[in-house]
């Protein structure tokens, strides 16, 4: 069997599962996730993921630019957080054994993030410099905790493990290389770079997460408004791989007949 034979065979077993329909359900439908991260174990790279989250906190405590608990933006962002993550087990089971951490950096960067195992970061050039409303700020933590529960980061270090198997089976066969046969995380995950295909379904569960914890999900569009004005129509660094301002904004527009219903039957029962 050659290389390409025995990675084709990995990818088969991965897809094989029970074959039931799916039930319908209210709100936007992503499909199940790609079956090639369970090559990488979900507990180590939740496990990495904590690890570096505590060495970031620390070097910014060192900087004196971990925003303390009780600063009132820390406070602002574990209440929409405290609203947005009971609906995120609807996505991923494995949510609700997560020990999420929500945590304010003061730095100019436009950034915020959502590692695995629900730990997030956002960054005051985003919350304080675009001046977001709650319902925005919901938007870019929904965003962000879609990742998390995609498992978008898992995926890609395993789509790069497989590459690497495969070039050490070649080496194997060709060479006489030998293949150790273990899958690792490696990496900074504060710094993996996802599709823009993984960016369209974080935004578009993101909707979905804001609108049921009762923030109003058209806050991705004047959301986006800012990003453009901040960044003249281009995405900021972070956001990469995204597709454009504008594409997102009618990707948005086409969402929201999914969402609003589920907003507005959040916003009814909370009266």
């Amino acid at each position: 069997m050659n290389a390409r034979s025995f990675i084709a065979l990995i990818l088969c077993g991965l897809a094989i599962g029970p074959l039931a329909a799916a039930e319908p359900r209210e709100g936007v439908n992503v499909g199940q996730p790609s079956a090639v991260r369970k090559l990488v174990p979900a507990e180590g790279l939740e496990r990495q993921a904590g690890q570096e989250f505590s060495q970031l906190k620390q070097q910014a405590a060192a900087k004196k630019a971990l925003a303390p608990d009780d600063h009132p933006q820390t406070r602002r962002l574990r209440q929409i957080a405290g609203r947005l993550i009971p609906h995120a087990a609807r996505f991923n089971p494995r949510a609700q054994q997560w020990q999420w951490e929500v945590i304010l950096i003061g730095a100019p960067q436009v950034n915020a993030f959502c590692m695995p195992g629900g730990k997030i970061a956002v960054f005051s050039g985003l919350l304080l410099g675009l001046q977001l409303t709650d319902d925005e700020a919901a938007v870019v933590m929904g965003h962000e905790i879609a990742h998390a529960l995609r498992e978008h980061a898992r995926e890609r270090i395993a789509k790069t493990e497989l590459t690497r198997l495969g070039a050490s089976l070649l080496s194997e066969f060709v060479g006489g290389g030998k293949y150790s046969g273990v899958f690792s995380a490696g990496g900074q995950l504060m710094t993996l770079k996802f599709s823009r295909d993984d960016e369209t379904e974080a935004d578009t569960v993101g909707l979905e997460l804001a609108a049921r914890a009762g923030y109003d999900p058209r806050a991705g569009i004047s959301l986006w408004r800012k990003m453009m004005a901040a960044n003249k129509g281009a995405p900021p660094q972070w956001l990469s791989t995204h597709p454009s301002g504008r594409n997102r904004i009618g990707e948005i527009e086409r969402r929201l007949p999914e969402v609003m219903p589920l907003y507005e039957k959040a916003k009814s029962q909370s009266r």
